[in-house]
């Protein structure tokens, strides 16, 4: 019995592989990603194996590779979780008792008043990224990001469609917002302003007469704020960041919160996003949110109901991990400042820092500096390039390791340091 189907394509068309060409392409969007915590680390592994040399890694915040370990009492509730069957799909917004304890815990730890329907659980803040920027754009509107900016805002943004217009932060003050040059890139396509705080990948934490200026701007704009709040409590001067939602009267914000960073659970994936929003200007946007996470189905039940103890239980271990980190933040701070050809700001929270290379041949040139560094020495940073416009000319790192790790890795970058200035 013959098919029904003609074919409009001549088998001589696939024998020539001009089909197969055309056919098979792939999505321009998605072959323009790039994500330069993660760009050098296929050469990395490469030069390793080939040496046979290990290499010290600073370029990601995990600090579940390094020390840090997860509390006995978050180990014990994943896996009652999955002993007690937590193991089906959960609803898309989240489980509910989660919700529940997430309203419990931004209520004691930020004075904000959320209710269970003002709250969505994502697979870690990236999904939540990622749900904003497909949800509440439509292709060629604009959002405001400080620069340097985490890498992922940058390329999910240009994924969706969405223009990310980069303001200048200070240096010289901190890595503190510029205000006056907002104002110069604000357009009438501006629907919304992201604030990291405390900040990837410069360690900044803006005071609250900063965040309430900031929210003044988007009120004065008509925008919405993005605040990004995964490292609020890991700071070296305060008890925490101030938050954008507490000061935020009437503007609307919706805020991004993980376990990845204060709780340690990297690999566990998991995030919420919250609304604040008294005049419910959101709702349309916040429902589409909705409309995008259902399609992924849900989050990692067992991690869901796990977190409930991270968020309600003992918070014991955020006072030690903020001390180990301010001791190693102090170390790698002097240790830095003491290379020729090398200066850096002092990070006041989260635990990066964003060096600058003060080298002439290397000033214009951050991604030749971090290859180079790794083939010579064997230590891997992160080029200030891949963080937006003003982080070219520095690199990233953590100082995550231990300090007998960070002292052999500065060691070997002074070392190169001298070499190539000879």
């Amino acid at each position: 019995m013959k098919s029904s189907v003609k074919n409009i394509f001549p088998r001589s068309d696939f024998h020539s592989g001009v089909l197969e060409m055309i056919k098979f392409k792939a999505s321009p969007r998605a072959l323009e990603i790039s994500y330069a915590i993660r760009d050098l680390v296929l050469v990395a592994e490469k030069i390793a194996k080939e040496t046979n040399e290990k290499i010290l890694y600073l370029n990601i915040g995990d600090p579940g590779q390094f020390d840090f370990k997860l509390p006995d009492h978050m180990k014990k509730a994943l896996c009652n979780a999955v002993n007690e069957d937590y193991n089906f799909y959960a609803h898309s917004a989240g489980l509910p008792e989660l919700r529940h304890a997430i309203v419990e815990y931004e209520k004691r730890k930020n004075g904000i008043s959320l209710s269970v329907d003002d709250v969505f659980v994502t697979s870690g803040t990236a999904e939540a990224i990622n749900a904003i920027l497909a949800a509440a754009f439509l292709p060629g509107e604009e959002i405001l990001i400080p620069s340097p900016i985490y890498p992922p805002y940058l390329s999910a943004a240009k994924f969706f469609g969405v223009n990310p217009v980069e303001y200048n932060t200070i240096e010289e003050e901190g890595w503190i917002p510029d205000l006056d040059d907002m104002r110069k890139k604000v357009s009438t396509r501006t629907k919304a302003l992201i604030i990291i705080n405390p900040n990837n990948p410069t360690g900044a934490v803006y005071s609250n007469k900063l965040v309430k200026d900031l929210i003044d701007f988007a009120g004065e704009y008509d925008l919405f704020v993005v605040s990004d709040e995964i490292y609020d409590q890991i700071v070296y001067d305060i008890n925490k960041a101030p938050n954008t939602a507490s000061l935020a009267n009437d503007i609307p914000v919706l805020g991004l919160f993980g376990l990845s960073k204060v709780y340690l659970a990297t690999g566990w994936r998991l995030g919420y996003v919250y609304k604040h929003d008294p005049n419910n200007v959101l709702d349309e946007i916040w429902s589409a949110i909705m409309k995008f996470l259902t399609v992924r189905i849900s989050a990692s039940t067992p991690a869901q109901k796990a977190a409930i103890a991270a968020l309600l239980g003992s918070q014991e271990h955020i006072k030690v991990l903020v001390k180990r980190l301010k001791e190693r933040r102090d170390f790698f701070y002097r240790r830095i400042n003491e290379i020729e050809g090398i200066s850096t700001q002092l990070p006041k929270g989260a635990f990066y820092i964003f060096p600058k290379i003060e080298i002439p041949s290397y000033s214009d040139d951050d991604f030749g500096f971090v290859l180079d560094l790794l083939k010579s020495k064997k230590v891997l940073f992160v080029h200030g390039s891949g963080f937006g416009r003003k982080g070219r000319g520095h690199f990233r790192s953590v100082f995550l390791p231990p300090i007998h790790v960070l002292e052999e890795a500065l060691d070997r970058l002074e070392r190169f340091v001298k070499e190539i200035k000879k």
